[in-house]
């Protein structure tokens, strides 16, 4: 699935001011996520903490909640964004919710908190680009709950 570069370079600089509005005054670790929806919009969100700790919800799952609550179920890419210089990966969880809605063909970019527009092109260690099934191999999705045995 090939996202246009003006578009891609609008996504990922959502993520990262995304990761701006982020409320983790406990671990410190600001996350920012921003869904490409189907018909265009891109939906952001961030990650917010809770002092009980598993209240906690991540950026992606945020902006995927945000997304399904406005009546938007249909994604073409993501972005995620944090403060560290390496890309990082969707956690465990966010990979898993991040399925239900989401083909494995989907891109999903990783930036570098040192990403700037004119790296658009660039690979690890400032952009990190993979599909969901890239992320999440052999995953289980809405589709398997149909299969007949």
């Amino acid at each position: 699935m090939s996202i246009p570069v003006d578009i891609k370079i609008k996504l990922i600089q959502a993520a990262l001011d995304a990761r701006d509005a982020a409320y983790c005054p406990y671990s410190k670790f600001r996350v920012g996520a921003a869904l490409l929806s189907a018909d265009g919009q891109i939906i952001k969100g961030c990650n917010v903490e809770n002092a009980s700790y598993g209240g906690a919800i991540c950026a992606e799952r945020t902006a995927m909640v945000k997304a399904v609550s406005d009546g938007i179920k249909s994604f073409t890419a993501l972005a995620v964004a944090t403060d560290v210089e390496a890309p990082i990966s969707p956690c465990g969880i966010c990979r898993q919710f991040i399925r239900e809605f989401c083909k494995p063909s989907m891109p999903i970019y990783m930036a570098s908190a040192k990403w700037t527009p004119k790296d658009v092109n660039a690979t690890e260690p400032l952009l990190l680009e993979q599909t969901v099934g890239q992320i999440l191999p052999h995953s289980f999705g809405p589709e398997d709950l149909e299969k007949v045995a």
